[in-house]
Parts: structure tokens; C-alpha cells; sequence
């Protein structure tokens, strides 16, 4: 499991009084916020728990309270049950297999939950969510298998993430792996007995695919940044046209975030030689760099798109059942699906990988003589080395894999639950897809990068805008210019790694805060 980043740096976010946004939980994932229960989360809570302890006492069966889960919802539970069967609920339901989440997705995983119980219509007992507030805090972060939800409530992983609340699971506490009961103990958290529909409300809830969208969603926006910046360094070394960045161009035709990519070029070429009448070398250049603000703008369009409902679930009330506080009663719901947001992080992954094929192709097409003017693969040595000529077919085969795993995966699902499960949105495998694009993605970009900067130096170009200028410079930190022939391997997983920590980011803005453009474009 990775280590918390930036953790001195302790902004406490509080849940529960107004909408978190994704920079927030970002924040308490991977930069160590703290987080405390709000005022009016609270009170919420301790309303709805009122209800569950008067409901619990009575007679009516009540999904989850006093029935069985599933399947089993004709079973009835007698009072003495209750709690015992809470417990039962998050053992059972531990039955991830695969690779472990990070700590940062663990995190982001609790964070989501807290969230959601926040709401107030999970009717958890105050105490258990202090304690997840108090693990988050101290760092007790479970042992959390990447592999069993299929996204009607992520219930296997959310169970992993809970099992040290009852003392059971393993967790990872000051950088050693343990069992969740000695991890608790060192980290000073007392242990709580689960009451009637605790376990249920800890687990009932689509908290993995929340957090993890979420994570890959900021990262998305990032690799997307560098995309740009990648775009300008490439028209600055192939001498591109700058007439499909024309701001006019999104008048006669307002495509989606078109605008904003088109601007966000012509920003970063401010000041470019290649701004002059007459620099570029061809009337019209291939459909790879023209059509960039129209396919790069779709895919803004496609990610401000799942942020915004990404946002909307994280802070609604997912449970089943929901407590009504206000009318004093519990509902059963279908609240916890979300196949609006597997839409659109498909949606997303379709977008992602459209700009990946324009990359790829922008990585070939600059190591052609024919197109660039340039000694072919962009070797200065001549036709004997082979210059960059392996970095089109690493880039073809991420290329491909994107393209595999834009499919959609949410169509098919096998029921489950004896039949009652008949439906599901897969939302953790369309999450975790989204996830691996944004990966290769990250990749592609730089070595679009690395062969921008290579042409830039064999064209000797004399003034580069102020973005391209800086990303040249950035990515020339990471990979020198290519004479001799050499391995690639190190220096290309190198800038896509720097991309992902948002490294470039700051290379672009290193002395102030970006423009509001420049923001909103990194927020979507």
C-alpha cells in the first residue's frame, strides 16, 4: 500500500454541513486532510438513529432491521438477533479476492461512506461514524481486495474497509499491515458494538465506486491538462496550422468544450513565433492536430459531465432502507442504484480514448518525413538508428487497449441473491476501466511529449509560446534529446508517472495560480 502524501498539511474538511466536492475527498485521500462530523450532520444522524431504536422495538418487518438481506428478506429476526445479525452482515460479505486497494483508495472509500452516513438516512449509530471519523484520522486503513462488488452497493468492499470497527479484518497502520483489532487499539480507537441496522448502513452503499471515481476523475483532468500541453509542444515541432484554434471556428459550430480547448492552445502558444503570418509549413495539416479542439472538448464536456453527478451521489442518501427522520419512518429504496454515473464514466472512458487515437497518431505522423519535414523517426543520426521509432508502437498498443476497454461492461450482468439481484450496474469494473485509461492515457501524453520536444530541437525553433516553452523545458528534465540511440523504457514510464502527480501541472503555473480558465478546465 502507498503512504499519504503532503500529510503535514492537515486541512480539516467537515462532512455533513454542505456538499463535498471531489477536490475535498481528493484531499482526504491522498493528502492526509482531517475530517470531522459537521453540526447538522449530527443532528441528522441522531434523529434518524431515534427512529431505527423506536422502529427496531416494534413489530413491522422492516428490510434489513429486522428481516433478513436479499434472498433472505423472508427470514424474521427476533430482537435478541438483531445485533448479532449486524455483525454477520459485514463478516459474510467479506469475500473480496484480488489485489489490495491502495491506501489512497481506502481512504477515499471511507471517506465517500462518511459522506453518505452523514446524510442522515443511513440511521447509524453516531459512535460508529466518529470511529470511521477517528480511523481516517489516525490512519488505520483496512486491507481492502479490489474484486467482488458488481455495483448494486459495493458490499464486499465496504465490508473489508468496516471489519475493524467490530474487531476483525487486517488494516495497515503506521506502514505495517496488522489485524484491524491490534490496529485499532494502537491507534487509541475503542471499539463499538454494532446496534439494530449498523452493519447494514456501513456497507449498503456504493462507497468503492464513488471514491475510486472520484480519484480517477481528478486524474483524469490532470492527463488532460498534459494533453494540452502536449498539443502546443506538437504544433510548435511539426510548425502546425493554428486556423482550427480560431475562436471563431466555436461560432459557427458551439461543439461541446470546444471553445475551451481551442482557448487553452492558443494560451499556452502565447508569445509563439508560430503565431506569425505565414510560420506554418502546410495549408491544412492532418485530422490529428485539427480536429484536436473538437475531439479534446468532448472529452472535457464528457468529464465535467461526470463530476457533476459523481458530486450529486457522493453527498445523497443512498441507503436501503431510508430513514425519513422528519416523517419518523424507513422506506425501502433503489436508491443505491447508480446507473447514471456507470453512464457516464463510459461515456468518459469513449471520450478518453478518441483523444488517445488523435495522440497516437500525432506521435507517428511527427516522425514522418513526408508530413514533418524532419529526418524520419527523428533521428539526427540518420536512417541507421532508429531514433523514436519505437515509441509509435509502444503508443499503438496502449492506444489499443484503450480502445478495449472503452467497450461498455455495464450491458450484460448474471443475477444474483437467488434472482432477486436481477439487475446491476457494474459500476466498480466501469470505474476501475476508467481508471486504467486514464493510465495509459497519462502515458501516451508523454511520449506525445517526449516527441514534440525532440522535434522542437531538430527544427531549432527559435521562440516558443509560454506554455509549450515550459513544457519543453519540464519534459526535458525527464528525457534528454535523443542523439545516439538509447533505451526509452525508464524515461517514457517516467513522464507518465510525473503527469499523474500532476508534476507538469505545476511546471505550467510554477510561480502563481493559473487563470480561472486554466482552473476550471484542471476542476472538470
Amino acid at each position: 500500500m502507498s503512504t499519504l502524501r503532503n500529510r503535514s498539511a492537515r486541512n480539516t474538511v467537515a462532512i455533513g454541513d454542505r456538499a463535498i466536492t471531489i477536490d475535498e475527498l481528493v484531499a482526504i485521500a491522498r493528502h492526509g486532510a482531517a475530517v470531522k462530523l459537521g453540526t447538522a450532520a449530527k443532528r441528522r444522524m441522531k434523529a434518524a438513529r431515534a427512529v431505527v431504536d423506536r422502529l427496531a422495538a416494534g413489530d413491522k418487518p422492516i428490510y434489513g432491521l429486522n428481516t433478513g438481506l436479499g434472498a433472505g428478506v423472508d427470514t424474521k429476526l427476533s430482537p435478541a438477533e438483531m445485533s448479532a445479525f449486524q455483525a454477520r452482515v459485514l463478516v459474510a460479505r467479506s469475500v473480496g479476492i484480488g489485489p489490495r486497494l491502495s491506501t489512497d483508495e481506502v481512504r477515499a472509500l471511507m471517506a465517500a461512506r462518511l459522506i453518505g452516513l452523514a446524510q442522515g438516512a443511513a440511521g447509524i449509530s453516531p459512535a460508529l461514524a466518529e470511529r470511521i471519523v477517528a480511523m481516517l484520522n489516525r490512519g488505520v486503513h483496512p486491507a481492502v481486495p479490489s474484486i467482488a462488488s458488481v455495483g448494486e452497493s459495493d458490499l464486499a468492499p465496504c465490508s473489508h474497509a468496516m471489519l475493524p470497527l467490530i474487531g476483525s479484518g487486517e488494516a495497515e497502520f503506521d506502514g505495517k499491515m496488522m489485524k484491524g483489532v491490534d490496529a485499532m487499539r494502537r491507534a487509541g480507537i475503542e471499539l463499538v458494538a454494532l446496534g439494530p441496522k449498523d452493519g447494514i448502513a456501513l456497507v449498503s452503499a456504493n462507497a468503492a465506486s464513488l471514491g475510486l471515481g472520484a480519484l480517477a476523475l481528478r486524474d483524469a483532468a490532470i492527463v488532460l491538462q498534459a494533453q494540452r500541453a502536449a498539443m502546443a509542444l506538437s504544433l510548435e515541432g511539426f510548425r502546425g496550422h493554428l486556423d482550427p484554434f480560431d475562436p471563431r471556428l466555436a461560432q459557427l459550430r458551439p461543439a461541446p468544450g470546444q471553445a475551451d480547448a481551442a482557448a487553452a492552445i492558443m494560451a499556452l502558444l502565447k508569445g509563439s513565433a508560430l503565431l506569425k503570418p505565414g510560420a506554418a509549413r502546410r495549408v491544412q495539416d492532418p485530422l490529428s492536430f485539427r480536429c484536436f479542439p473538437s475531439v479534446h472538448g468532448a472529452a472535457l464536456a464528457a468529464l465535467a459531465s461526470a463530476r457533476a453527478v459523481l458530486e450529486q451521489e457522493l453527498n445523497s442518501g443512498s441507503d436501503n432502507p431510508a430513514v425519513l427522520a422528519d416523517h419518523g419512518g424507513m422506506v425501502m429504496t433503489g436508491n443505491f442504484d447508480i446507473t447514471a454515473l456507470v453512464l457516464e464514466f463510459e461515456r468518459l472512458g469513449q471520450a478518453l480514448a478518441q483523444t488517445a487515437i488523435l495522440a497516437a497518431q500525432r506521435v507517428a505522423k511527427m516522425q514522418s518525413p513526408a508530413l514533418s519535414d524532419l529526418p524520419r523517426f527523428l533521428s539526427p543520426r540518420g536512417a541507421m538508428h532508429a531514433g523514436l521509432a519505437g515509441l509509435t508502437k509502444v503508443s499503438a498498443a496502449l492506444e489499443s487497449d484503450i480502445r478495449h476497454l472503452a467497450q461498455p461492461c455495464c450491458l450484460l450482468v448474471l443475477p444474483t441473491a437467488d434472482g432477486i439481484e436481477d439487475y446491476a450496474t457494474m459500476a466498480p469494473r466501469v470505474v476501475a476501466k476508467t481508471r486504467t485509461i486514464v493510465d495509459k492515457l497519462a502515458m501516451i501524453t508523454g511520449m506525445e511529449l517526449i516527441v514534440a520536444a525532440q522535434a522542437v530541437d531538430l527544427r531549432k525553433v527559435a521562440k516558443l509560446g509560454v506554455g509549450a516553452r515550459r513544457a519543453y523545458a519540464w519534459v526535458r528534465r525527464l528525457s534528454k534529446m535523443v542523439d545516439e540511440d538509447r533505451s526509452l523504457s525508464a524515461e517514457i514510464e517516467a513522464v507518465g508517472a510525473a503527469i499523474l502527480k500532476g508534476e507538469l501541472t505545476t511546471a505550467l503555473y510554477p510561480s502563481s495560480r493559473p487563470s480561472r480558465a486554466a482552473r476550471r478546465l484542471t476542476q472538470t
